[in-house]
C-alpha cells in the first residue's frame, strides 16, 4: 500500500475508533435514560435519531453543495438509502434499545460481537471483498473473547435475546449496505447519513407512538436525548460514513467490536461492574482479534484511490 494510502487508512481507523468511543458512552447514557420512567425504548430511539436527523437536515439546508446533491439523487440512490435507513436505524438501533431495556447491556453486546464473523462470511459474496484467513481468525477470536468475558450468568430474557438477535442480523446487513453506499464516493457522507437517518427515525417515531404512546420527557431525559442526538448520533454517524470510504466491511465491523472493551471499561467506571479475571482475559482475546481483523489487503471490490 502506498504511503499516502496507508496514512489515509490510518486516519480512517482513528476516526472509526473515535466513533466507537462515542457509541460506547451511549450505552451508559441509554441505561440511565431507560431508568427514567418517562422514556420507553422505541420512543427513546425515535427521539434520539429524530432530533439528530433535524440537526443534520438543518446543516444540509445551509450548504448549497449538499442541497444540489440532494436534488440529484435518483431512484436507485434513494432506494438504497431508504433500505439502509430501515435496517441501520429502525431495526438495528430500535432492537438494541429494546434489548438493553429487557436484559443487561453486556448480554446484548455479547450477541452483537458476532457481527465481524457474519460480515466476513457474507462480505465476499455480496461485496466482492474477500476476507483473508487472518481476518477470519480475528473475527473468531473476537467472538471467543466475548464468550469468555461474559462467561457467567448473562441475565438473558426471551424478549431481550430476540431483540438482540434481530439487532445482530440487522447490524450485519447494515455493515454491507453502508459499505455499498459509501465505497465509490459518489454520495457525500453527510447526504448518506441525513437521508438514511431521517427515514429510519421516522419509522421509529411512528412505531413508538403506536406501541408506547406519547412520551412525557423529564428534564434529565431531554438532556440525554439532546447529547445523544447531536454528538453521539449526528456527528458520530457522519464521521462513521466518512471512515467507511477507506475501510472494508469486515474492518469496520471489527473496529465496531472494540465497543465490547470500551463498554466493559465504562461499565466498570460508571456502573460499578468490574470485569474480574475472566473478563480481563476476554478483553485481551478480543483486543488480539480486533488487531487481526485490521490486516488488510487489496480486494476486487476496493476501488483504487
Amino acid at each position: 500500500m502506498p504511503r499516502s494510502d496507508s496514512r489515509q487508512h490510518s486516519i480512517a481507523v482513528s476516526a472509526a475508533l473515535l466513533v466507537t468511543f462515542l457509541w460506547s458512552s451511549s450505552w451508559v447514557l441509554i441505561r440511565v435514560g431507560l431508568d427514567d420512567e418517562s422514556l420507553r425504548p422505541v420512543s427513546f430511539a425515535g427521539l434520539r435519531y429524530g432530533a439528530a436527523a433535524v440537526v443534520l437536515g438543518a446543516w444540509v439546508a445551509t450548504r448549497p453543495r449538499h442541497r444540489a446533491e440532494l436534488r440529484r439523487l435518483g431512484r436507485r440512490d434513494l432506494g438504497l438509502l431508504a433500505v439502509l435507513g430501515l435496517v441501520f436505524y429502525a431495526l438495528t438501533q430500535g432492537a438494541q434499545f429494546v434489548a438493553i431495556d429487557h436484559q443487561p447491556a453486556a448480554t446484548t453486546s455479547l450477541v452483537l460481537s458476532l457481527t465481524p464473523i457474519a460480515v466476513a462470511l457474507t462480505g465476499g459474496r455480496s461485496l466482492a471483498e474477500h476476507s483473508s484467513p487472518r481476518q477470519v481468525s480475528g473475527g473468531v477470536l473476537v467472538a471467543a473473547g466475548a464468550g469468555i468475558y461474559f462467561g457467567g450468568d448473562l441475565g438473558a430474557t426471551a424478549i431481550g435475546m430476540t431483540a438482540a438477535v434481530i439487532g445482530l442480523a440487522a447490524n450485519v446487513a447494515s455493515s454491507l449496505l453502508g459499505r455499498l453506499a459509501n465505497r465509490d464516493a459518489r454520495l457525500s457522507p453527510t447526504i448518506v447519513t441525513t437521508v438514511s437517518m431521517s427515514i429510519g427515525a421516522a419509522v421509529l417515531i411512528v412505531a413508538g407512538l403506536a406501541a408506547e404512546g406519547v412520551p412525557e420527557v423529564s428534564e434529565r431525559a431531554a438532556l440525554i436525548v439532546l447529547w445523544l442526538a447531536v454528538v453521539n448520533t449526528a456527528f458520530a454517524f457522519t464521521l462513521w460514513n466518512v471512515s467507511m470510504r477507506r475501510l472494508a466491511a469486515v474492518e469496520s465491523a471489527g473496529i465496531n467490536n472494540t465497543m465490547l472493551i470500551q463498554i466493559a471499561v465504562l461499565a466498570w467506571i460508571f456502573l460499578d461492574e468490574p470485569p474480574g479475571p475472566l473478563g480481563a482475559a476476554g478483553v485481551l482475546i478480543v483486543s488480539v482479534g480486533v488487531f487481526l481483523t485490521q490486516a488488510t489487503r487489496r480486494t476486487a471490490g476496493t476501488p483504487s484511490r
